[in-house]
């Protein structure tokens, strides 16, 4: 369907009204655009305290189950997860130690302090600044021999009454470090057990899926409000126009209802970034160039966001098309369109991931467009991005309800210089996978005349 400017602010007049949007337009410095229903985020932003202690005790229970006397965590995202502390990661060791009976206890730098402070887990110790030389649980003033940071943790354990436990941790380790624990504490036993702490945050509890949806929401929007801006600008606009007055508008109304006051543990977990790219950067998965293109008619255009609130959220990707259109790239398209809807209604508790992506992918060989897959239909989502299970050929990972998964079986064109890959946030459900997304995956919205 050939869809204009016009008759698009025709559909849009009764629910719509043309306003101003501050520094969304004036970055481009152009005409104004559609105010969008943004109702729906509201408060809280981020999982409540209540909700980390509840999953303390249930990580407790299946330490329990396992034999274990407790877990020391490293991952950030294992660790956000479980204390719901949102940090900053860098070559400075940070530690969370979970026992299977009594309370946290945090091993961490200097330098996040006031954080833990302020946060519901009490117990714990800290080291200056990495390298650390000297004293713990103060500012260090002198040189000094180095300390090793991993012992000094593991001693902290051994004071705590946990120098003959028996300990998990993420992942294995090589001998080396191995070593290092056993002359730490020479009597603790470590046993891998990550894998109690992933198949945790794959399933998703009900809170977290409802901030998930507050997240998906705020992309329809986004969504929406770059495709206006791409019909009233037309061909005046470039792709990095759309990206910077996209991503302004929606951090603009994310904003007005978070009422933020640069105190900690408020506004976190916030990813909200704004994609566009046109043309020839769209016929690859993952291009390594900037984007700054006039769009210009017969253009693929790309629109996406990745938005996390409360660290929860995922992605909403639409693959549009200006006209005019070869034949190519209407199949294209519509192919690609065709994999997007059956991976989702694929998802459901009970199927294998392996056999989702082959049934996905066939559609792209039984239409004779095969030369034009390039990836997987879709991984896992969680905090972190991508995270496993994985709708790949190689994954035989059972879905079970609640996992969530992206939504982007893409096909690409470098030739002849267009790709097209949608995407969404997928629950997986008893029946179908739900899809969270309302942007429609029609013709009608992705194809457009400018």
């Amino acid at each position: 369907m050939n869809l204009s400017r016009r008759r698009f602010l025709h559909s849009v007049g009764t629910s719509t009204v043309i306003l101003g949007v501050g520094k969304a337009n004036s970055i481009a410095g152009r005409r104004p655009l559609p105010a969008l229903d943004v109702a729906p985020l509201t408060p809280p932003f981020r999982l409540p305290v209540e909700w980390y202690q509840k999953t303390v005790r249930r990580l407790q229970r299946k330490l329990d189950e396992r034999g274990l006397d407790g877990i020391i965590l490293k991952d950030r995202w294992n660790i956000i997860y479980v204390s719901g502390l949102f940090h900053t990661t860098t070559e400075r060791p940070f530690w969370l130690f979970v026992p299977t009976k009594g309370e946290p206890a945090f091993f961490y730098p200097g330098l996040d302090r006031d954080l833990i402070d302020t946060w519901w887990i009490k117990d714990g110790a800290w080291y200056f600044d990495f390298p650390h030389a000297g004293a713990f649980n103060q500012v260090v003033w002198k040189a000094g021999e180095r300390v090793d940071l991993l012992q000094w943790m593991l001693k902290e354990l051994g004071k705590r009454g946990f120098g003959k436990a028996k300990l998990g941790i993420e992942q294995e380790v090589g001998p080396k470090t191995m070593n290092k624990m056993k002359e730490a504490l020479p009597e603790a036993s470590f046993q891998e057990a990550g894998d109690i702490l992933l198949k945790m945050r794959q399933v998703k509890t009900p809170e977290e899926i409802e901030l998930a949806r507050k997240a998906i929401h705020l992309h329809d929007r986004m969504l929406e409000f770059a495709r206006a801006y791409i019909l009233m600008h037309g061909t005046d606009a470039t792709d990095f126009d759309v990206r910077h007055a996209t991503e302004a508008w929606g951090t603009e109304q994310l904003m007005k209802v978070m009422h933020l006051d640069g105190r900690p543990h408020r506004g976190v977990g916030i990813r909200l970034g704004f994609g566009c790219r046109a043309g020839r950067a769209t016929a690859y998965p993952h291009p390594n160039q900037f984007f700054y293109k006039r769009l210009e008619r017969g253009d693929a255009i790309q629109i996406a966001s990745v938005i996390h609130i409360g660290g929860y959220g995922g992605e909403g990707y639409r693959a549009l098309q200006t006209y005019p259109m070869t034949d190519r790239q209407k199949k294209l398209w519509e192919v690609h369109t065709e994999m997007t809807l059956l991976q989702a209604e694929l998802c459901k508790a009970g199927a294998h991931c392996r056999e989702i992506a082959e049934k996905v992918l066939a559609v792209a060989r039984k239409a004779g467009v095969g030369k034009y897959v390039y990836h997987r239909p879709a991984h896992g989502q969680g905090m972190e991005g991508h995270q496993p299970p994985y709708l790949s050929l190689g994954d035989d990972t059972v879905l079970e309800e609640g996992m969530m998964f992206s939504n982007e079986p893409g096909l690409y064109n470098p030739e002849e210089g267009y790709g097209y890959n949608h995407s969404n946030l997928v629950l997986v459900g008893k029946e179908r996978g739900i899809v969270l997304n309302q942007t429609p995956l029609t013709k009608q919205w992705c194809w457009l005349d400018i």
